[in-house]
Formats: C-alpha cells, sequence, structure tokens
C-alpha cells in the first residue's frame, strides 16, 4: 500500500458525472463482453464511462487487462501480463463497426515484457479499423515503449490519425506517481514521433491535484509545446481506491480556464481543461480543431 498523507478535504459539489445507465451504456456492455474485449472506460474507472457509453463512444484497450508497472495513480490490475491475442485487432475492429464509430480511441496497458512494448498490436489495429469501416479516424494513445523508437516507428507506419502519450504530472513527482517511467522519455518519444510523422498530430495529458503547482504545470505546458505537442488535456485526478495515491487538492474550475487559455496562448491548437477531462474525453474534438486550423 502507498504510504502518504492524506489532506482532509471534501468533494466539491460540481464535480459530479453521469450515473452508468441507459440503453446505449446497456448495450456496449454486452458488446464488449461478448467480443471479450477491455475498455478503459472500466478497467482505470474513468468518471466519464455513463457520459460516453451513453453517447456510444468507448476507449479500447489492448493487449490485455494486467499491466507490466504499478503506477501510484491507476485502477488497471498489474501482475503477470497476459499472452498478446493476434485476434484482437479483428474483434475491435468488429466493435467499432457495431458501433457505427467514426472515430476510435485505442490505448493499452504497458507491456514491458515485449521488446516492441506491443506497438505490432496498435499497428494491427489500426490496421483493421480502417480497412473494416471506411473513413473512421484512429487516435491510438501510447506508453512509452520504454524509449524505442523503433517501436514508435511500427506505430507511426500506419499514419494514426493522432499521436497521443501523457506525461501525466510533473516532474518532481514522478517517482511517486509513474513507477517505471521518466519524464525526459516521455517528451523524447512525444517529439520522436512528430518528427517521423509531421503531418499526424500529437497530444499529452496531465492529472492536476497530486500535489503539483501551479507553476510546474505551465513549465510542463512549455516543455510540451518544445517538443511539438499539438492538443492538450487537463483533468483532476481522482483517487480509484484507498490503495492508492491520495488526492492533495480539487482544482478550482477558474483553474482549469486559466490554464486552457494559458495553453491557447503558447501555441496548443486544442485544449480540453477541466475537472472531468480525461486524455480520450471530446477526442474527436481534438481532431476537428486541428482540420480547422
Amino acid at each position: 500500500m502507498l504510504v502518504s498523507i492524506e489532506p482532509k478535504i471534501e468533494r466539491p459539489d460540481w464535480l459530479r458525472a453521469p450515473a452508468p445507465v441507459g440503453d446505449n451504456y446497456r448495450e456496449l456492455k454486452s458488446l464488449v463482453s461478448r467480443l471479450n474485449l477491455h475498455t478503459v472506460c472500466e478497467s482505470a474507472a474513468c468518471p466519464n464511462v455513463g457520459e460516453c457509453w451513453n453517447q456510444r463512444t468507448a476507449t479500447f484497450m489492448i493487449l490485455g487487462n494486467v499491466c507490466t508497472r504499478r503506477c501510484g495513480f491507476c485502477a488497471v490490475q498489474k501482475g503477470a501480463p497476459l499472452e498478446v491475442d493476434y485476434d484482437e485487432p479483428r474483434r475491435v475492429a468488429e466493435a467499432v463497426a457495431s458501433l457505427g464509430l467514426k472515430y476510435a480511441v485505442i490505448t493499452s496497458v504497458n507491456r514491458d515484457d515485449r521488446k516492441d512494448g506491443g506497438a505490432e498490436l496498435f499497428m494491427l489495429v489500426t490496421r483493421a479499423i480502417r480497412e473494416r469501416i471506411e473513413g473512421c479516424k484512429v487516435e491510438v494513445l501510447v506508453p512509452d515503449f520504454q524509449g524505442s523508437h523503433a517501436a514508435m516507428d511500427i506505430v507511426m507506419s500506419e499514419a494514426p490519425d493522432v499521436l497521443n502519450h501523457n506525461t501525466e504530472t510533473v516532474p518532481r513527482l514522478y517517482r511517486m506517481v509513474r513507477l517505471g517511467a521518466r519524464y525526459e522519455r516521455s517528451l523524447d518519444m512525444l517529439a520522436y514521433a512528430k518528427a517521423s510523422r509531421p503531418d499526424v498530430p500529437t497530444k499529452s495529458g496531465l492529472m492536476l491535484g497530486l500535489g503539483e503547482t501551479l507553476e510546474e504545470v505551465v513549465e510542463v505546458m512549455r516543455d510540451l509545446r518544445s517538443s511539438n505537442v499539438d492538443i492538450l488535456t487537463l483533468g483532476q485526478y481522482l483517487r480509484p481506491s484507498k490503495k492508492h495515491l491520495p488526492i492533495m487538492r480539487y482544482v478550482p474550475v477558474n483553474e482549469f480556464a486559466d490554464l486552457r487559455a494559458e495553453g491557447y496562448r503558447m501555441g496548443f491548437q486544442h485544449v480540453e481543461a477541466g475537472p472531468l477531462v480525461r486524455s480520450s474525453y471530446h477526442a474527436s474534438d481534438s481532431l476537428d480543431a486541428q482540420v480547422r486550423s
């Protein structure tokens, strides 16, 4: 169990998400179960699962449901990874087709047991979706692949419509929040992806409320722009359980608004900032903004 001092703070009334109910929610839950798929919406206990699933959107999580890292914020199960399922790309594409999606988001657990970190499956899923659903856009939310440029080359060979990799927090908190990750490595992978395919928008996101300062957040935003990141997401960290890192602060809505404005001043093409924002929240809107710009 993580040892840290938890401040006594009450969850604000404005931090509420719709309950996960409704016909679309039930249909999507049944579809995911039937095709033996995982979604980060459920595995990571996303607060927006009710809203997004009722709008028939979901973020599919490939390469199993067990992560090789033990990040202090994440609800995904940790342990020995599962065997790679090479039928998974077909099933993900079937789910995307059944939902009638025009924009699909694909992420994964960390697979440090594999030389390519699972990059091959990202490539195969992207290809399968495009072969099955004409015109469907694909955003990939990738791990850091332990800094392997060769792995990133595999992902970028299919030219995803958006390449997303989250920095998650400020450098000072990395050893506590992102066990096994390095801040400089994440920046390098984002910069490398953009340099290898300048036509593919890059994206990154942070959680706030873990003990970072406003100045540290702004400095990370500057670093991301220096790495030519196009799209930024900023959201409130919500503790999945008592075994995870405590919430040190609830960030007021007006601070998110100020950071959003600062992001646009820095040159980000699109910024999503708010308490319930997650990396794939309103993801298609960010690509629309890129097209308009």
